[in-house]
C-alpha cells in the first residue's frame, strides 16, 4: 500500500517547496518588469508597435496583435494566430513591453517556422488537460487503497498521468527559452532595443524563464516521487 500519510505529505511537501519557489520567481519577475518599465525606449515605440514590426521583419501577415485584459496574461495563441498583449506592454513604451511583445512574437515565428517543440507542445495540450485534471484522483486513490496500488492497470495509468505532465513541462522549456533568444536577437539587430535597453529585455526575459524551469522541476520531482513509491509498494508486496 502506498501509505496515505507518506504519498500526501511527500506530494505536499514538494508542491510546498517549489511553491515558496515559484512565489519568489514570481515576485522577482514583477519587480523585474516594474523596473525596465521605467526604463523608456529611446525610439519611443509602444509595445503594440515593437510586435507588428517584428512580424512584418519575418514576413508574418496572418498575425493579428491584440490587447487583453489583466497584468502579465500576454500570449501568442497558435489556434487564432494572435499575439495577445496585456494593456500595459501594449500601450507601453518601454523595456519590459518590448521585451514581452518581441517574445510572443518569437511564439508567432516559431510557428510560422515549423519550429518542432512548439508543435509538438500544441498537439499534447488537450491530453495535459485531461491529466493534471486526474492527479488529484490518482494521488487519492492510489493512497487509499492497496488493491489500487498493486494493480499493474492503475499503476501504469498513475505513471502515465504524471509523465505526460512532466514531458509538456519539459518541452515547453526549448518552447521558451528559443522564443526569448529569437526576441533578444531581433531586438537588437532591429535597433529596437540596445545596449542598457537590451540587457534590461535579456535580464527581465530570463527570470521569466526561470518560472518555466521551476515548474518543470516540480513536475519532475513529483513524478519521481510517485515512481518510487509504487516501485516500494510493489517490492514490499
Amino acid at each position: 500500500m502506498f501509505g496515505f500519510n507518506i504519498l500526501q505529505i511527500g506530494l505536499m511537501a514538494i508542491s510546498g517547496i517549489f511553491a515558496l519557489i515559484g512565489s519568489y520567481l514570481s515576485n522577482t519577475l514583477r519587480a523585474k518588469f516594474q523596473q525596465y518599465s521605467q526604463l523608456s525606449l529611446a525610439n519611443g515605440m509602444s509595445g503594440a508597435e515593437v510586435a507588428s514590426k517584428m512580424l512584418q521583419y519575418y514576413g508574418i501577415q496572418d498575425v493579428r496583435v491584440t490587447q487583453v485584459e489583466g497584468q502579465l496574461t500576454d500570449h501568442y495563441n497558435p489556434k487564432d494566430k494572435t499575439v495577445n498583449l496585456s494593456s500595459d506592454v501594449y500601450s507601453g513604451r518601454n523595456v519590459s513591453a518590448a521585451a514581452v511583445a518581441a517574445h510572443e512574437c518569437g511564439h508567432a515565428v516559431q510557428h510560422a517556422t515549423a519550429y518542432a517543440p512548439l508543435s509538438m507542445r500544441s498537439v499534447i495540450v488537450p491530453v495535459v488537460n485531461i491529466a493534471s485534471g486526474a492527479m488529484p484522483w490518482i494521488v487519492m486513490l492510489g493512497a487509499g487503497g492497496a488493491a489500487l496500488a498493486n494493480n499493474p492497470i492503475f499503476v501504469f495509468i498513475a505513471l502515465a498521468v504524471f509523465a505526460v505532465v512532466v514531458v509538456f513541462s519539459l518541452i515547453t522549456l526549448p518552447v521558451e527559452f528559443d522564443a526569448s533568444r529569437r526576441a533578444l536577437v531581433w531586438l537588437e539587430e532591429s535597433g529596437v532595443a540596445r545596449g542598457r535597453e537590451h540587457d534590461g529585455a535579456k535580464d527581465a526575459l530570463w527570470w521569466a524563464a526561470m518560472t518555466y524551469v521551476a515548474a518543470a522541476l516540480a513536475a519532475l520531482a513529483q513524478f519521481l516521487f510517485v515512481l518510487i513509491m509504487l516501485l516500494n509498494n510493489r517490492k514490499r508486496d
